[in-house]
């Protein structure tokens, strides 16, 4: 391998990582991408296990990317197409249902064929939860202030976020901090008396979290999935044409265009840390790709306790690295179908099945599954978030087959104690499909192929500690200035030019794109200050 130092090392090939990648490469610096797998993408990935059918193998909708990073990065005109779609629905084990739709006038009548008073009430909770979007919002593409620092920018940080908390009376304020804080069981029982319209909106609550909707801080849960923008309608969710990877194709393809490399089936053993300082990055094959500066797109726990030799941290802050929470609590099971299933409980022709379908139609059955993820046991009556996109994408599988995401809750990273087995992980994807035949009947006979990830898969292939699709809990103790280590939640580490940039820094989770944006930001700054060479492109960030 050439011994070219590159001016910036990026330590895995997720969206977050390409993120980063391409904001200082168009900042003039030379970059490269070090990716373990054939293939880019991380959890972000489109892959065609079935002939004839792509599976979005792990992310599984558009939500939450950040609409200013499509600007800055162009990526429509290097591919990316975002298809909303219209709602979904709940069905119950008695054999209804419960459909919801993007339009408000239909929203409100089917909340009103259950009850009159939580249709109302829908009003004043989305003008609730809307009002908490407005305050959180702006903060995701910022860096979170150090509220111990007397950094001139830190205290203007802090000023900002005092001036939005001012923006509330001292009733809104009260709430909000009960929001950040509380249950979203307890949350949905302030406005709702009907079991099946609080199931269907505490879902966004305790996905990938290993909390139950009783467990308090699933109420901010539910705000993180709630501030999805496609077309710059707030809440609105999508698919990306061609599976979840076409957004990462997109950024690549970008990265790409503007200079930069990508080095795959290239897995990082260490990072090279020579007299305090991180200078590249040593391959498993023994090979060394060096940079000025390295950026990690890591979890935090992979980055500090795994690529980095304990010696060249602070013993403080190895601690709070091991004590970060990072608790798997998902599955994911994806299929290849011969054919558009049935669910008899849907009218004919309804537009439902081409947004998300649950099954959990209470939010006890929500709770007991979460019991079992205690007791060390993947859910017995799992919650499933199943969505079939190809229903709205045909360029995902050929005509007359279909591919079904089916994402698992609870799904624990460790079966009592035990690491999984391959028995264990055909029995938990039993249970899964079986959960689907109770509504489906013929269901099963349409199965072509299946991919089954517990977080043993999640974690090897993916690299996502213990499973965790967060890279990190989202509860309170774990966000803002606390993501992920108090003192270090600016995109910096203890080891001078070596910087993180994945979902384990501010603001947390998902398809954002937000965490590796605000890091090529904070890593332009220092670049500045150090009169490094730097082109006039910075100003973008």
């Amino acid at each position: 391998m050439s011994m070219k130092t590159y001016d910036a090392v990026i330590i895995g090939g997720g969206h977050n990582g390409l993120v980063t990648a391409c904001y200082l490469q168009r900042a003039g610096l030379d970059v490269a991408v070090v990716e373990k797998n054939a293939w880019v993408g991380g959890a972000a990935v489109s892959r065609e296990l079935s002939p004839g059918v792509a599976y979005s193998n792990c992310s599984y909708v558009c939500s939450l990317f950040r609409p200013e990073i499509m600007r800055d990065l162009e990526l429509p005109k290097h591919g990316l197409q975002i298809v909303a779609y219209e709602g979904g629905a709940v069905l119950t084990r008695e054999g209804g249902y419960l459909a919801s739709y993007r339009d408000p006038n239909q929203h409100r009548r089917e909340f009103a064929r259950y009850s009159a008073r939580d249709a109302e009430a829908y009003e004043r909770y989305a003008r609730d939860v809307t009002r908490q979007c407005r305050f959180i919002q702006p903060l995701l593409m910022r860096t979170a202030p150090d509220p111990f620092s007397f950094k001139p920018r830190d205290i203007g940080e802090l000023m900002f976020l005092a001036r939005k908390m001012g923006e509330f009376s001292p009733e809104q304020f009260a709430q909000t901090l009960r929001f950040w804080t509380m249950s979203i069981s307890d949350f949905l029982d302030e406005y709702f008396e009907t079991e099946v319209i609080k199931a269907y909106l505490a879902i966004s609550g305790i996905i990938g979290t290993a909390l139950g909707p009783m467990s308090p801080g699933t109420a901010y849960v539910l705000l993180h999935h709630y501030m999805g923008e496609v077309d710059g309608s707030v809440g609105a969710w999508g698919y990306a044409r061609g599976g979840m990877g076409a957004v990462t194709q997109a950024l690549a393809s970008s990265f790409k265009a503007s200079g930069g490399t990508i080095l795959t089936d290239s897995e990082v053993s260490r990072v090279v840390v020579r007299n305090g300082r991180a200078e590249g990055v040593a391959l498993a094959n023994g090979d060394e790709v060096r940079g000025r500066l390295v950026v990690s797109n890591a979890d935090v726990k992979r980055t500090f306790l795994k690529l980095v030799e304990e010696k060249e941290l602070p013993e403080k802050f190895v601690h709070r690295v091991r004590h970060f929470k990072m608790r798997g609590s998902s599955g994911k099971v994806n299929i290849a179908l011969d054919g558009l299933p049935e669910f008899p409980a849907l009218p004919g022709g309804s537009t439902c099945i081409k947004g998300d379908l649950h099954f959990t139609d209470s939010v006890e059955r929500m709770e007991r599954a979460y019991d079992d993820w205690k007791a060390g046991r993947w859910s017995a009556d799992p919650f499933l978030d199943t969505m079939i996109p190809t229903t709205l994408d045909p360029t995902m599988a050929e005509p007359g087959k279909h591919f079904m995401s089916c994402f698992v809750q609870y799904c624990p990273p460790k079966v009592e104690g035990r690491d999984w087995t391959d028995a264990d992980r055909d029995a938990f994807a039993e249970t899964v499909i079986g959960q689907i035949s109770d509504y489906s009947p013929s269901f099963r006979d349409r199965i072509l192929h299946m991919e089954v990830r517990t977080p043993r898969e999640l974690e090897a292939e993916v690299g996502l500690t213990e499973g965790n699709i967060f890279q990190g809990e989202l509860t309170f103790d774990q966000l803002l200035f606390n993501r992920p280590v108090p003192g270090y939640a600016q995109y910096r580490s203890p080891i001078d030019g070596l910087y993180i940039c994945g979902s384990s820094t501010h603001p947390g989770g998902g398809v954002m794109g937000a965490p590796g944006r605000n890091a090529a930001g904070e890593i332009l700054r220092d670049l500045k200050k150090s009169r490094q060479h730097m082109s006039p492109a910075h100003d973008v960030i």
